[in-house]
């Protein structure tokens, strides 16, 4: 009787074979993810040592600011100050200042040699200074008068601006460091709106303006 006992199986438990191979199993999910996980943290590390321990990268500069860059202000240019009224300017060999404007003038003369407008005359005094190593001509005729809308207006050259007194910016030849002071004459219309002066040392210059609307 006791040689023919069967042992007794407890069919709770599952067979130790099958144990095993879930442990086996379970093993090898730790092993790929720890696998995982170094790979991810080699690459991570690589590429911080590619960008030079820089972060913030962007599809301009993939490196980024470094920290001391990201930390100082960005510089905005100044725009430059524009010349009004008073201010010395230079253009070519000569140096203008615009010490005066008269606007609303009928008349300029006397009843002898004189003109009257056709609007407004706009009287502009202006200080020329040859800072040139040559003697310049000044001419009034190349220099313009600036309104609110763009247009350019010329100086009047006739008999208006022969009949100004002390005035010698009509056609004067001036000598290395001399200085002249002139009046530009201007006939706008009666609703002229003055916006600046374009000053010239001769006909083909640059020009430098000077604003008079302030």
């Amino acid at each position: 009787m006791h040689g023919n006992h069967h042992p007794h199986y407890d069919h709770s438990r599952p067979p130790a074979q099958t144990v095993i191979v879930r442990q086996k199993g379970g093993g090898c999910l730790r092993a790929t993810l720890v696998g995982a996980a170094v790979l991810a943290g080699l690459v991570v590390l690589g590429g911080l040592l590619a960008g030079g321990g820089r972060t913030g990268g962007n599809l301009a500069d993939p490196a980024g600011p470094t920290v001391a860059e990201a930390a100082t202000p960005t510089k905005r240019k100044s725009q430059p100050r524009r010349a009004v009224l008073g201010d010395t300017v230079k253009d070519g060999k000569f140096s203008f200042k615009v010490t005066r404007v008269q606007k609303g003038v009928e008349r300029v003369g006397d009843e002898y040699l004189g003109s009257d407008a056709q609007g407004q005359y706009v009287l502009v005094h202006v200080t020329v200074k040859n800072i040139g190593d040559e003697s310049q001509l000044f001419s009034g005729s190349s220099q313009k008068l600036i309104d609110a809308r763009g247009r350019q207006y010329d100086t009047d050259s006739g008999a208006a601006a022969l009949a100004l007194k002390n005035s010698n910016a009509f056609l004067n030849t001036i000598n290395p460091g001399n200085t002249v002071n002139g009046i530009l004459l201007f006939d706008v219309p009666e609703n002229f709106s003055i916006k600046a002066i374009e000053l010239h040392d001769s006909i083909f210059s640059d020009g430098v303006t000077v604003a008079l609307d302030g």
